[in-house]
Order: structure tokens, then C-alpha cells, then sequence
């Protein structure tokens, strides 16, 4: 049998349903984005540049930056969603080496309609996971508090 000497069977199915109700609302997620004509990355990407702090533009390696990838991945990136009339590039006045990434229309519309979708699964999830989360940080073998 097993020794639950640090943490009891009750917590590890804690951990475990936490990480289940994650993994729901990413294929929820991800399904959403693929019918909405995307991939998981593109919905990052504008997420991210509509949601910068301060402003709703970002540059090529703030982009990068924010999504944990290489330069010339964000380009590439850059380069599908402006083929797909979802973002447009902007001369940086300040310094002409760089530009600005800003959402089209089509871009902030795409946009809305996930993150509509999105915060309705959210609504529906969001009880059940705060209610684990809780449980989970409260989680202690006496010295430290685990993590999922």
C-alpha cells in the first residue's frame, strides 16, 4: 500500500481534479479557437497585444517575449495574422528600426467573440477551480506548501 505519510490520498485527488478541470478548460479552449479559424498560439498572440500593459500594441520582441518564443517565431507569427487581416503593422514614430503590432478590426472582433466564449466557460469553471485552488495552496506537509 502505499505511505501518505506527507499527503493524504484526499489531497492527491485534490491535485489531480485541480489539474483535470485545467486540462477541460484548455480543450475547451482550444477547440474554440480552431472553430473560430485560429490556432492556440494566434489567440495568445492577440490576446497579448490587446492586453499589454499600458498600451494595445507591442513590438515584435515584447510579443516574443510574452509568449515564450524566438524572434523569428514571432515574426512568422506576426506574418500569418496579418496575412489573415487579424493584426497590421505601425511605424514606430520614436525609432524607425521598429514597429508596433495593433489588432484590425477583424483582429479585436475575433477577439471579442472568444473572449466572450471564454469567460462563459470561466463562469461555469471558475467556482469549482478557485474552490480547489484554495484547497490545494492550503495544502502543507509542515514546512512548505505544495503546488500543482
Amino acid at each position: 500500500m502505499t505511505d501518505f505519510s506527507t499527503f493524504s490520498k484526499a489531497d492527491y485527488e485534490t491535485l489531480a481534479e485541480f489539474r483535470y478541470a485545467l486540462r477541460h478548460y484548455l480543450r475547451f479552449s482550444k477547440n474554440a479557437v480552431e472553430t473560430a479559424g485560429i490556432t492556440l498560439q494566434q489567440h495568445q498572440a492577440l490576446l497579448f497585444i490587446i492586453g499589454f500593459p499600458g498600451r494595445e500594441q507591442v513590438t515584435i520582441g515584447e510579443l516574443a517575449e510574452r509568449l515564450q518564443i524566438r524572434h523569428h517565431s514571432a515574426v512568422g507569427l506576426v506574418d500569418r495574422l496579418e496575412d489573415q487581416g487579424l493584426v497590421e503593422r505601425t511605424p514606430n514614430e520614436e525609432d524607425r528600426r521598429r514597429v508596433f503590432i495593433g489588432l484590425t478590426k477583424k483582429g479585436i472582433g475575433v477577439l471579442e467573440s472568444l473572449a466572450s466564449m471564454h469567460r462563459e466557460e470561466l463562469r461555469y469553471l471558475g467556482p469549482q477551480l478557485c474552490s480547489m485552488l484554495e484547497q490545494i495552496t492550503n495544502l502543507t506537509d509542515g514546512k512548505q506548501t505544495i503546488h500543482a
